[in-house]
């Protein structure tokens, strides 16, 4: 039995496999952040990556946001691009994870669509290539205007339980541009029957109309499915102000979520620091938040 994740060290972290950083944070008890980062964007600080800046202010999995898999870039790493992802994992002590969008083409766009690259996209071939470039998990999701619906997404966890391996994180934070409810219960039970190991749902107060109890219902489905759950602010709101971002981090423990998302709508494609900080004050408390930023990662 391997440590609950907020108590864990680096090297403890980096010998857990998929299952078993599953099981770590779902023993964390709603106390676990993941920030998302966009790759390519120059970063906040210029020598200094996104993710570094993340982890110092209380992020725990790192979400790469705009990352091509054929052309792995990530801001302010240098060396090798098949390297990029082992070397990040190394400077950041933590998960490295990547969105790849299950494209439909067949969609009823509510809005004009964003055409991506093919190494964004959810597929055989990108999957195994995360596999390659050593990613510990893939959030199969859509990024605004993209066109990724949910039955494309359930297709999609088939094909990364197959190709992948590591944890699969799975849903939509909102509406990815398509006319169909961002959260629908029979999707949900169709993504963890496929394989999702966590399922990703809106922030409450984040998109209109998913308020406490329809997160209430999803996290008891889940659950009792064997798999966890990850809200996530990823509508902007991540640039609000602190106050917003506990009131929401609060709410969202309540309705017993195990991962709390902040998305990367700030000043150089990462939520304003001190937003980080306050979601980790406000789910873990300053113990907590001082042991997850001040740990070594050489430890």
């Amino acid at each position: 039995m391997k440590k609950r994740f907020i108590s864990a060290q680096v090297s403890e972290i980096f010998d857990m496999n998929a299952l078993e950083l599953k099981n770590s944070i779902k023993a964390s008890e709603g106390r676990v952040i993941c920030s998302e980062n966009v790759a390519a964007r120059d970063s906040n600080v210029g020598e200094v990556s996104n993710s570094e800046i993340a982890r110092a202010f209380g992020a725990d999995l790192i979400l790469l946001n705009g990352f091509d898999v054929f052309d792995p870039q990530v801001s302010a790493i240098e060396g090798e691009a098949q390297e990029t992802i082992h070397i990040l994992r190394q400077y950041v002590g933590r998960p490295i994870g990547a969105n790849l969008e299950p494209v439909d083409l067949e969609a009823e766009m509510s809005e004009v669509r964003d055409i991506i690259s093919l190494g964004r996209q959810a597929n055989k071939e990108t999957l195994a290539e995360a596999k390659k470039l050593g990613l510990d998990f893939v959030c199969l999701t859509g990024n605004p205007g993209t066109g990724v619906t949910n039955s494309a997404i359930v297709k999609a966890i088939t094909v990364a339980k197959e190709e992948f391996g590591g944890l699969i994180i799975a849903g939509k934070m909102h509406g990815a541009g398509v006319d169909e409810a961002v959260v629908d219960m029979e999707a949900v039970k169709a993504f963890v029957k496929a394989g999702a190991d966590v399922i990703l749902v809106p922030a409450v107060g984040t998109v209109p109309g998913f308020d406490v109890s329809d997160l209430k219902a999803v996290v008891k489905v889940v659950h009792e499915a064997g798999a966890l759950v990850m809200s996530a602010i990823g509508t902007s709101q991540e640039s609000s102000d602190a106050d917003t971002i506990k009131q929401i981090a609060i709410q969202n423990k309540i309705c017993g979520v195990d991962i709390q998302h902040i998305g990367d709508a700030g000043y150089s494609g990462i939520a304003p620091v001190e937003n980080i900080m306050a979601m980790s004050k406000a789910i873990r408390g300053n113990r907590h938040t001082i042991a997850m930023v001040a740990k070594s990662i050489r430890r």
